[in-house]
């Protein structure tokens, strides 16, 4: 099987098989990734993407679900995805259901029977990374496209039944705009009906365009105690019913529950841990987890 650039997975996907439908990233300009610099933007052909299917029993047994690799293995062709989900059908059965990164635009050339018809093969939450409703942020970190933009395409997929996850990058929007990041994301996600929103904290790396702009004052990091303010906000702003996850080694805890049914449990587990944090014990976590990425 071919992965170009290695396997790469949220933490709690990794009970799956996987399969490469992409080689590296359709837009890989975000200013703050480190991921998928080593190959030029691809689409597979289907050939080779049969060929995998075929060696998937070899490598993963007879996985229940498959995640799809490539920065936005979504990026393919509606036309490739469903042929993928069929041939997955044909050659390794026990697959129920077939998910992956991807990106707002991915879903720009896909109409809502489209997505309606992938739900009804086996395509299931999508890590769909929005990162903010802000486009100040959005503008900041170069995501390529609005909050507009993002919220009408999260309208179509919500219309067509197919279950999807979203994502939140705390801290974005640098010192001094968290609670406009965190109101503003809050509200992009507003009636929407996503399966869960799954958040991170952003850390700077050496070697990005982000920290360039860092190193020549362009740019000025969120303080830990900002980011824990942000993702409070965060928290206490959503309507949503869905599951909260802040599971990603980048987090400064880690926490799974149900909203709206744990929100006011979760918000007091925050502000405890905000009361017996100290700002300089939680600098040296982000110093350590940066050497990481």
């Amino acid at each position: 099987m071919k992965f170009a650039s290695g396997i790469n997975r949220p933490p709690y996907e990794t009970a799956d098989g996987y399969l490469q439908t992409t080689e590296g990233c359709s837009h890989n300009h975000c200013l703050f990734c480190t991921y998928f610099k080593d190959r030029q933007f691809r689409k597979s052909t289907i050939e080779e993407i049969e060929a995998d299917i075929k060696q998937i029993p070899m490598y993963f047994g007879a996985p229940k679900r498959i995640f799809l690799q490539g920065a936005d293995g979504f990026a393919a062709d509606y036309d490739v995805l469903m042929k993928t989900a069929g041939l997955l059908r044909k050659y390794v059965p026990s697959v129920e259901t077939i998910g992956g990164y991807a990106r707002i635009d991915n879903f720009y050339d896909k109409t809502e029977h489209q997505l309606r018809d992938m739900a009804a093969v086996g395509f299931a939450n999508p890590y769909i990374g929005v990162e903010s409703g802000d486009d100040v942020v959005l503008k900041r970190i170069n995501k390529g496209y609005t909050a507009a933009q993002a919220r009408e395409v999260l309208e179509k997929i919500d219309a067509s039944g197919l279950p999807y996850i979203v994502n939140f990058l705390n801290g974005a929007g640098g010192h001094g705009y968290g609670l406009e990041n965190a109101h503003r994301t809050a509200q992009l996600y507003d009636e929407l009906h996503m399966t869960m929103v799954n958040t991170s904290m952003l850390t700077v790396v050496p070697g990005t365009p982000l920290y360039r702009a860092m190193e020549k004052g362009l740019y000025i990091e969120s303080t830990e105690t900002e980011k824990l303010e942000e993702i409070c906000e965060f928290v206490r702003c959503l309507t949503n019913d869905t599951i909260f996850m802040n599971e990603h080694a980048s987090n400064l805890f880690h926490v799974k529950c149900r909203i709206p049914e744990q929100k006011d449990e979760l918000l007091e587990y925050i502000g405890k841990f905000m009361e017996e944090s100290d700002e300089k014990e939680l600098r040296r976590y982000r110093e350590r987890i940066t050497r990481a990425f």
